[in-house]
């Protein structure tokens, strides 16, 4: 049977078409195109057989459960799935309840997550790793520390060991932890390192990011993750230069970048919005140039990420950063969105251009079309707290506050809380920030640090130190600005011990190894006396910043160190490549100023000027003080007059000062007139400078024409010029005026109990002296070793021997150890009451070795004492002291008057030669008056003053009317080998006894006589003043170099006991 083959297409077309085509020509004759084979052998082949239908997967048995699992938008769908899983019997099932655990936890239900987690019967490491994220998410890293370590108890099993992402979680929150939890992200490094997920890309990439943010410094361990990793994907690089890029590392950042694009395919390693808002972020660093930030906008732009919100909003901050304020607002504005981080980077970078009302007055307009955060809230506060008039931001401050108290957002995150102590404080209000701070329920380790920086900052030191205190209960490890901090206030308040427990914590926490710390450790142990600790603490440091050199220069300074050593600490930081700043060269000159070394000073200043430093005001107060104290006037006024139009206080007062300094009291007063007539205002410093120069030359007149001023100038009732007042009155002879001032103040510290202290004792007074130390006492102040120094003077002047011993041994109940001038004044004050035995029994208990000022004290003691019997310990003392100065002119001169004053005159002889070979010529003795016309100097038998003839004639008439009422000579105070009448006339020509005569040839009114003297005034002249003050009728105020006499009516006011 023949079978007839199906029709071929393109046969079938040409036969259909002949009709049609018969009238035309005939088409080019073309080849067929080939029949597909299975066309051909269709005929032959069996008919397609058509596939099986598919059976439907079967059904799960709980569908509906896992349309409920898929419905993660709703709010309800836990609570749904949760009661369905009850009602059905199913909460054993472990792949349903995983699934609700991570609905709860996701949700922030953690509450929920965990009532669920601990009903499981059955867990797996799905279960534990739901809820280790569940609290990393919202930020509960303590639990999420706790449940990891309850996973790893438990983790007998395969199936509740950690897996990649339980690792990956965890690392997250030693992220969000911080440096704190920097010891237990290690331990948890350590334990990747023993699992195959140590070369796990996701792992890695986690790694890096905590490393990041727990290191302190160069990131080594994130580098050494990074280097190690098997596989750098996008993510890998993205870490790596984000951790660069945040800790400021902007040339390394950079040195990735291009790694990057040299490193694999382009496809997968292209620069995404991540990779470029790391490289904004390391532009924005104020070290980097604005230059490098404008090629990375290029790029960006280049790149089509411009409109990223995240990209966009870093361009705005690093912009503002530098200062192109425009640039930032033209991006800000040209974004299609805005969120809060983009306002917030405007704002951070306003307030570091000093523009914090701009910042402002931006948010108020941007506030409606921009929803913020909490985080607004906290860089709000910060432009605030810079704002120029602290008054202005205060009052904006508190608005702020309200609107964050009536929103709740100050309890939405505690960084809000932080923000208003730190606002408050800075504006002035540290009550405000105080109690905004006691009233935080929840406090971190910013919180303390605010409040503690706070604190310090603003003079209040033992409440930082208290703060400190509970921070360290609460287990809250410090901060390196906690640690700074404290150690600012453990120097301020002299707290070594303190310091040394602030020092263990540091060690304890490494946080001695950063510089800025190790330089608070230099400043405590420097300022509290501990040298050896200072220095032992600045050669352990691994690195030494220009902080560090200038610390331990301003410790030496302090210390009065030798300028030696000074010197070549400072030759140490130049050949160290470190360049000095101001503060280097102010401590420098410190150093030197005591010591008045001229060519010294001139080397320094060349330096000074070398390094460009001569436009600085504190430099230009610092060489003027040097040249001050180095007796160079000239340099001291040419610095002053170069200054014209930039001087402050410290440069009047730093001139003022050279001019006192070197007794030159018109030209100190002449420039305090040109202070009072330029627009600078006279301080509290200018006062007490001014009144202390008063003081030293008893100018009372001068003194009582700057009370005046002060009171016009409204600072009479500063504790400072009340002090100063209270001195000088007291040292011009008017105690009864200091008396006056002091029961007139309203404050007193220290230095106003002590001055009032002194003055009774330096007139003799000591009960009264005594009566005002009681009363300190009482009112409890803090006394120092300055009062007991008082005190001792008070009674050794008074012969209050008892009283005396007995406030000396009360000096270790204050926890003062009695130092070197307590002895002396002790052995002072048995002197005078002829006890030489005791005074060899005090020196034998002296902790220290005496020194010169003690044996003068003895030396003077035996010379008074009426007991020749003691003659030995006289020789001793003079021996001793001068071999311990033997440069010393006046170590000779009291040993000659104690040769004298025993008669052994050629041992007298002697002592006088040698003074002639001392380096130091003896001063000469001198009294001088200030009357209308000036000051008018005498020393003994002076025949230089212009009225001489006067002077001589009237005091010949007046020894020879106190001869007559009974005045003998004392011939035993003319210390030479001569004869008595030659005795007497070279008594009857001692200085206080020309100045009294010259006096009375100027006026016979019956106003006070004040006589000063440089040296302690003989017995004889202290004799003759009492029959003067008798028969001329008139009050006669001697001060000598010990103290006040007061001479009335034939009598003294020492009782004759001095």
């Amino acid at each position: 049977m023949q079978r007839k083959l199906p029709p071929l297409p393109h046969l079938a077309r040409s036969s259909s078409s002949s009709s049609s085509a018969s009238h035309s020509p005939p088409p080019p004759r073309r080849l067929p195109p080939p029949v597909p084979l299975r066309d051909l052998l269709a005929h032959r082949l069996p008919p397609p057989q058509s596939p099986p239908p598919r059976s439907p997967p079967p059904l799960h048995p709980h569908a509906d459960l896992l349309s409920l699992l898929r419905r993660r938008s709703g709010e309800t769908a836990p609570e749904s799935l949760h009661l369905e899983l009850v009602k059905r019997g199913l909460t054993h099932d472990l792949f349903l309840s995983n699934h609700l655990l991570n609905s709860y936890a996701k949700g922030s239900r953690l509450a929920c997550a965990r009532r669920v987690f601990d009903g499981m019967p059955d867990r797996n490491a799905v279960s534990w790793t739901c809820l280790v994220s569940g609290y990393v998410l919202s930020g509960c890293t303590d639990e999420a520390f706790r449940t990891f370590r309850a996973m790893l108890r438990a983790g007998s099993s395969d199936r509740s060991r950690p897996t990649s992402f339980t690792f990956g979680s965890v690392l997250r929150a030693c992220q969000d932890a911080g440096p704190d939890r920097f010891g237990f992200a290690v331990q948890v490094h350590g334990l990747v390192s023993k699992t195959t997920y140590a070369s796990n890309t996701t792992v890695c990439n986690a790694l890096i990011s905590m490393y990041g943010s727990c290191s302190v410094g160069l990131p080594l361990q994130a580098q050494r993750v990074f280097d190690t990793a098997p596989v750098r994907d996008l993510i890998t690089w993205n870490a790596m230069m984000s951790v660069y890029a945040k800790k400021g590392y902007v040339a390394s950042t950079f040195s990735l970048f291009m790694a990057m694009l040299r490193d694999g395919p382009a496809a997968e390693l292209r620069p995404n919005e991540h990779t470029f808002g790391s490289l904004v972020t390391a532009a924005s660093v104020p070290s980097c140039s604005p230059g490098v930030l404008e090629q990375v906008f290029a790029w960006v732009l280049c790149s089509g990420i411009s409109s990223d919100l995240y990209v966009g909003s870093a361009l705005v901050s690093a912009f503002a950063r530098h200062g192109m304020l425009d640039e930032a607002k033209d991006i800000f504005l040209s974004l299609e969105q805005r969120n809060a981080v983009t306002l917030n980077g405007l704002i951070v970078g306003l307030v570091k251009q000093h523009c914090s009302e701009e910042a402002v007055r931006i948010f108020m307009g941007t506030r409606d079309s921009v929803v913020v955060n909490a985080d607004t809230y906290v860089v709000l506060l910060g432009a605030i707290a810079e704002f120029s008039v602290p008054e202005d931001g205060l009052m904006k401050g508190r608005e702020v506050h309200g609107h964050v108290l009536r929103t709740g957002l100050i309890d939405l995150k505690i960084a809000v809380s932080n923000s208003l102590v730190n606002m408050y404080a800075k504006c002035g209000a540290i009550e405000k920030a105080s109690r905004v701070f006691q009233l935080l329920s929840a406090r971190d380790r910013v919180s303390w640090n605010t409040i503690i920086s706070v604190l310090d900052q603003n003079g209040y030191c033992e409440g930082a130190m208290m703060n400190y205190c509970k921070m360290r209960q609460g287990c809250i490890c410090p901060s390196n600005f906690a640690a700074i901090s404290s150690l600012s206030s453990c120097s301020s308040l002299g707290l070594l011990a303190a310091g040394q427990q602030v020092h263990c914590d540091a060690v304890k926490w490494g946080l001695d190894l950063d510089t800025s710390v190790s330089n608070a450790l230099v400043k405590m142990y420097g300022e509290c006396g501990a040298r050896s600790e200072c220095w032992e603490v600045f050669n352990s440091m691994a690195e030494h910043d220009v902080v560090s050199w200038n610390s331990i220069m301003g410790v030496m300074a302090n210390s009065q160190a030798p300028i030696a050593e000074s010197v070549e600490v400072f030759s140490n930081m130049m050949r160290s490549g470190l360049a000095p700043n101001k503060v280097t060269f102010v401590n420098l000159l410190a150093a030197l100023s005591p010591l008045s070394v001229l060519e010294l000073g001139k080397q320094v200043h060349a330096v000074v000027l070398k390094h460009g430093a001569i436009e600085d005001n504190a430099v230009d107060n610092a060489l003027m003080s040097c040249y001050a104290k180095s007796g160079d006037m000239d340099s001291c006024e040419q610095l002053f007059s170069e200054m014209s139009g930039r001087r402050d206080a410290v440069s009047w007062n730093s001139m003022i000062s050279g001019y006192i300094y070197n007794g030159h009291l018109q030209e100190a007063m002449d420039c305090v007139w040109l202070m009072m007539h330029s627009d600078q205002m006279m301080d509290c410093c200018t006062f007490s400078i001014v009144l202390n120069a008063c003081a030293s030359v008893a100018a009372l007149e001068r003194g009582m024409e700057m009370h005046a001023f002060g009171i016009r100038s409204q600072l009479e009732s500063d504790v400072v010029v009340e002090s100063a007042l209270v001195d000088m009155y007291s040292k011009c002879g008017r105690i009864d005026y200091a008396s006056k001032v002091f029961n007139s103040m309203s404050q007193k510290n220290e230095f106003s109990w002590n001055s009032m202290i002194s003055g009774y004792a330096r007139h003799g007074l000591g009960r009264k002296a005594l009566d005002i130390f009681e009363e300190m006492q009482q009112s409890g102040a803090n006394t120092d070793h300055v009062t007991f120094i008082s005190v001792l003077s008070a009674c050794s002047h008074a012969g209050l021997v008892d009283k005396g011993l007995d406030y000396f041994e009360m000096m270790e109940d204050h926890g003062i150890p009695p130092q070197i001038e307590h002895y002396s004044c002790i052995i002072d004050l048995l002197g005078r009451a002829g006890k030489l035995t005791k005074i060899r029994e005090y020196i034998k208990r002296m902790p220290m070795k005496p020194n010169a000022l003690i044996w003068r004290t003895v030396l003077v003691a035996c010379r008074q004492s009426k007991d020749r019997d003691k003659i030995d310990l006289g020789r001793e003392a003079s021996r001793m002291l001068l071999e311990l100065e033997p440069q010393n002119p006046v170590n000779y001169v009291l040993a000659s008057n104690y040769y004298a004053a025993t008669g052994r005159w050629e041992d007298t002889a002697k002592a006088r030669a040698a003074i002639g070979g001392a380096a130091v010529k003896k001063e000469a003795g001198r009294s001088w008056v200030t009357l209308g016309d000036g000051v008018h100097t005498f020393i003994a038998g002076d025949r230089s003053h212009p009225n001489t003839k006067e002077i001589y004639e009237k005091l010949s008439v007046l020894i020879q009317k106190i001869r007559n009422a009974g005045y003998v000579p004392m011939t035993e105070f003319a210390l030479y080998d001569l004869e008595e009448e030659n005795k007497e006339e070279l008594l009857s020509y001692h200085s206080e006894k020309l100045a009294v005569a010259f006096v009375l040839t100027r006026s016979s009114s019956g106003v006070p006589i004040r006589i000063m003297k440089n040296l302690r005034v003989c017995g004889d002249c202290h004799t003759a003043f009492r029959y003067i003050s008798q028969i001329i009728g008139r009050q006669i105020i001697l001060r000598d170099s010990i103290r006040f006499h007061h001479f009335e009516d034939g009598k003294c006011s020492c009782g004759d006991y001095w």
